[in-house]
């Protein structure tokens, strides 16, 4: 959702230079932005922190962050491309070959909710049943963006739907995820999922060079570090789900042709994903 629906990135871009300024620090590079996108808030918090030092707590720091964001999310707007993208893939459902589509965010519940509470009309075009926020509780401890959870969890929530129909379960290579952040872009990846990278300009260029590898998951943005039981526990319950869903868990391969770098959602090629817009 964040940078890839709506222009969400730039306000917090403009949230966070705001309150470097005010104590005398640079403005973010992409460098480090482009690590905090997509991931949940704590591992974000820690990787600005570890960069910024500002001389106050990070629970001062969260306490101003809240209080710019509960003033300037709700101003989001749809990116260019939006709009049309959702509203046709939404029309698909009334034909012979509907798409099936979710949310799959990092942003916490109550976030979601101030960015998107004035765009009910465009987030209606998600079933409720079919989002995932980055503090839902199926997904477990330290299991987001760049592992694959929160995407197999969101494909399983339109699994239980077609299962409740008698239909047969959408597999994950049948999956597309959009994305804008390449920790982001590497849990579709390792979902066994194909995926469109549309990133901010920024990013682009921070990646320049390593585009394939982007779309291929394989930055080295996932690392595996000394879990806790309640992480280990978390991690066989994503065992479970890669298994149910037949995805690998692991990245793709350089120029594997599941993935692809689109500047824009508009005119997005659908022809090119067997796609059929009424």
């Amino acid at each position: 959702m964040d940078g890839l629906l709506l222009n969400t990135e730039d306000i917090y871009t403009f949230i966070t230079n705001s309150i470097l300024e005010e104590y005398g620090k640079p403005n973010l590079p992409w460098s480090i932005k482009a690590q905090l996108q997509g991931r949940p808030a704590p591992e974000a918090v820690k990787i600005f922190h570890d960069w910024a030092k500002l001389p106050i707590s990070h629970e001062e720091y969260s306490q101003k962050l809240a209080v710019l964001q509960q003033k300037l999310f709700p101003s989001a707007a749809p990116l260019p491309g939006v709009v049309k993208l959702l509203n046709d893939l939404h029309a698909t459902t009334k034909t012979g070959h509907p798409i099936y589509i979710a949310l799959a965010t990092s942003s916490h519940r109550k976030n979601f909710e101030l960015k998107t509470g004035h765009l009910k009309e465009l987030f209606s075009l998600f079933p409720k049943s079919n989002e995932v926020v980055g503090d839902d509780p199926r997904i477990g401890k330290g299991r987001g963006k760049p592992l694959p959870d929160i995407y197999l969890l969101a494909l399983e929530t339109i699994n239980e739907e077609l299962s409740a129909k008698g239909e047969r379960p959408i597999k994950p290579e049948e999956c597309l995820v959009f994305e804008d952040a390449v920790p982001g872009v590497e849990a579709g990846r390792r979902a066994g999922m194909q995926v469109v990278w549309c990133p901010h300009p920024g990013l682009l260029n921070e990646y320049k060079g390593r585009e394939e590898e982007v779309l291929a998951g394989l930055t080295g943005e996932h690392k595996e570090e000394e879990k806790t039981d309640a992480e280990k526990e978390a991690e066989a319950l994503q065992g479970e789900r890669i298994s149910r869903g037949n995805g690998s868990g692991k990245p793709g391969k350089l120029n594997d042709g599941w993935g692809r770098l689109l500047p824009t959602l508009e005119n997005f090629p659908y022809e090119q994903y067997g796609i059929e817009v009424p």
